[in-house]
């Protein structure tokens, strides 16, 4: 039996890594969350894991074989995961969700320092650099609203984006996990095509039967509102798109799964087609 942690269950990646796990035969499954009691999912022990308080991290890891973490956005990121690791077992395999680089990124910069604090944990790892997730359009706390609103405010500067689905990051990340074929690896993992994103607001457009109007927002008016590590945090991100570090077809998704990864269209529609969600 394979004991594996994850300590975002309820994120974009996490709820359907946790659904996948739980599918596998000799694999347990504990989920972490701040509010274990809103954890509905079958096969899937809720347990209470808060970055905020590390007297919950101990019984969540205890007896654990791997650990996916969801890297916490937040300045005090790399010294959180190294003490999170330590009080894993010895033997405990480590896969980390990063973000994709492209070059970007100078060695004493926050997220190579994440990395760092898991590649030099002692443990076995694997490292996952996925791009800009599909799902920002299906959450409240990202584009969600303005999808509703028939606008797409992106500041890309026509630059493309190859996006990449959640389901097929969670899937990498359990093969991750379970297989030790893909330790000591770092996986770019994108979607299997580059669009603008004027051709996501028709992708979109389509898939909901009406309108979106995508509209080239200035880098000041998309961190309007942002101070501190999380504006520099966004400007990196949005600046990566503009220089186009993040339009790289990668075939890490081909490579683990046998397959390609799903499109943004099939990500439209079996989000939005017919749903009435919107």
């Amino acid at each position: 039996m394979t004991n594996v942690f994850i300590t975002g269950v309820r994120a974009k990646t996490g709820a359907p890594l946790a659904r996948l796990l739980a599918g596998e035969p000799d694999v347990y499954v504990r989920g972490g969350s701040a509010q274990p009691a809103s954890v509905d999912l079958p096969g899937v022990e809720p347990v209470r894991f808060s970055w905020d308080d590390p007297t919950s991290w101990v019984s969540a890891v205890e007896g654990v074989d791997a650990i996916f973490v969801v890297r916490p956005d937040r300045a005090d990121a790399p010294h959180l995961i190294k003490q999170l690791i330590s009080e894993t077992p010895p033997h405990t395999h480590v896969v980390l969700l990063s973000e994709l680089d492209g070059g970007y990124f100078r060695p004493g910069d926050w997220a190579p320092r994440v990395e760092r604090a898991v590649l030099q944990s002692g443990r076995t790892w694997t490292i996952l650099r996925p791009g800009w997730f599909s799902q920002v359009f299906a959450d409240e706390r990202f584009m969600l609203d303005d999808i509703r609103s028939g606008r797409l405010p992106f500041p890309s500067e026509g630059q493309r984006i190859a996006w990449i689905d959640a389901r097929d990051i969670a899937a990498v990340a359990a093969r991750a996990l379970l297989d030790p074929a893909l330790r000591a690896r770092t996986l770019d993992i994108t979607g299997p095509e580059a669009l603008t994103l004027a051709e996501t607001a028709s992708v979109l457009a389509a898939a909901l039967g009406r309108p979106v109007e995508y509209i080239d927002l200035p880098m000041e008016q998309a961190l309007e509102g942002r101070e501190g590590f999380d504006r520099e945090n966004d400007f990196g991100a949005y600046d990566r798109i503009r220089r186009g570090m993040v339009a790289v077809v990668d075939g890490a998704v081909q490579e683990v799964l046998g397959r390609p990864g799903r499109t943004f269209a099939q990500f439209a529609t079996d989000t939005f087609a017919g749903s009435g969600r919107l």
